[in-house]
């Protein structure tokens, strides 16, 4: 569904009640064009993982009403403190008032309860949240791809891993969920710019994501990815081992 016909906003679902919102950047704004990409859980407590940049808040905010009442919102959260994560956390905030960021606690520290208008809720290691008919967990995952308080977070029920800026695939043209390969697009992406942390934990961090066996890969940039996970992770892993080396 196209939430905005100027801009090419696109809402897709890619499991039982969650949405891709997905915003293409073309290539005369952005050199070879890219996706920003958020994610709407629908459910009794709403969650939005990512806001977009501060510039893309029109958009997303769009999209979202196009699916729920923006005020239902209850959660935005998001994998670390940048701006496509988390710009536009205080508009949100501003017009939904019963949300709450939800990061991890080394997150709330360090950054989000500085800047954002109402206080995190930060989630240790391992800790689940209900949402109503969706269990997420938050799994920490520092300096992976970067970003001492990065994590990311699973969704059980649909086996969804909203892995942030793992597999980001540069273009302003993909499908919303594909099962054709992403590592080496993402792969030549990250050679090109080189904006992984470069810890010498990459391995047991990528093994600790493909533990959750997921089913669905809920990228931030590109397309969505759909099949065996943790064998696509265990891949991303040893490249980033022999990188390293």
């Amino acid at each position: 569904m196209i939430t905005n016909s100027q801009s090419g906003t696109q809402v897709d679902e890619i499991a039982a009640g969650i949405y891709k919102i997905s915003t293409p950047i073309p290539a005369t704004a952005m050199p070879g064009g890219f996706t920003f990409n958020q994610y709407l859980i629908k459910d009794t407590l709403p969650l939005l993982y990512h806001t977009g940049p501060l510039k893309l808040f029109p958009l997303v905010r769009e999209a979202i009403e196009a699916i729920i009442p923006l005020s239902s919102l209850r959660y935005i959260s998001f994998s670390h403190y940048e701006a496509d994560e988390c710009g536009s956390l205080n508009d949100f905030l501003a017009v939904a008032p019963q949300a709450e960021p939800l990061c991890s606690h080394t997150g709330k520290m360090v950054s989000v309860d500085d800047v954002a208008s109402r206080p995190a809720k930060g989630l240790a290691d391992g800790e689940e949240l209900s949402l109503g008919e969706h269990l997420v967990a938050w799994i920490d995952t520092p300096h992976f791809p970067h970003g001492w308080e990065c994590g990311h977070l699973f969704e059980k029920t649909t086996r969804t891993l909203f892995c942030g800026d793992l597999f980001t695939q540069g273009g302003d043209d993909h499908p919303a969920l594909t099962s054709e390969d992403i590592l080496e697009s993402s792969e030549a992406m990250r050679g090109a710019m080189d904006y992984f942390s470069h810890t010498v934990h990459v391995d047991a961090l990528a093994n600790k994501l493909a533990a959750t066996s997921p089913q669905i890969l809920a990228v931030m940039h590109g397309a969505a990815w759909q099949g065996d996970g943790a064998k696509l992770l265990r891949q991303l892993g040893k490249r980033l081992v022999a990188d390293n080396k």
